[in-house]
């Protein structure tokens, strides 16, 4: 009775008795499946507003690292619509949210990922010059 070939494999590389590339037989290859691309296109906002709204909006967030992806996105967005970073995940902008955008950072999960609070004074724009 014969005994079947002995097959080792080194970091994913079949290799013979000796550490050699062996190639795994084509018989012994198992089928790929074909790469299923996944296409997450995010929806971009713009800011209906006029650009010297005050800013009397300030928005808190914290989204897991996790979700990169979406945390850049609404870096980005937020950018758009007018908001500035006062830290990395503190920003203040023009309120309030676009009923859309709202909306649409629903269906994407990260609702709960966000707090926004109305100012009682509007924060200084940078464009005005001296802060007092």
């Amino acid at each position: 009775m014969a005994s079947p070939k002995k097959r080792f494999s080194y970091k994913g590389v079949w290799v013979n008795m000796f550490g050699l590339n062996s190639p795994r037989p084509t018989a012994q290859r198992p089928a790929r499946k074909p790469a299923q691309i996944k296409r997450h296109y995010l929806r971009s906002f713009a800011a209906t507003g006029k650009p010297d709204a005050p800013r009397n909006l300030l928005l808190m967030y914290d989204i897991p690292h996790a979700r990169k992806k979406d945390r850049d996105w609404f870096r980005r967005q937020l950018k758009a619509l007018g908001f500035i970073m006062i830290q990395k995940s503190v920003w203040v902008g023009p309120g309030p949210l676009p009923k859309d955008f709202h909306d649409y950072v629903k269906s994407i999960g990260i609702e709960n990922e966000f707090k926004t609070f109305k100012l009682a004074k509007a924060y200084p724009s940078s464009t005005s010059g001296a802060r007092t």
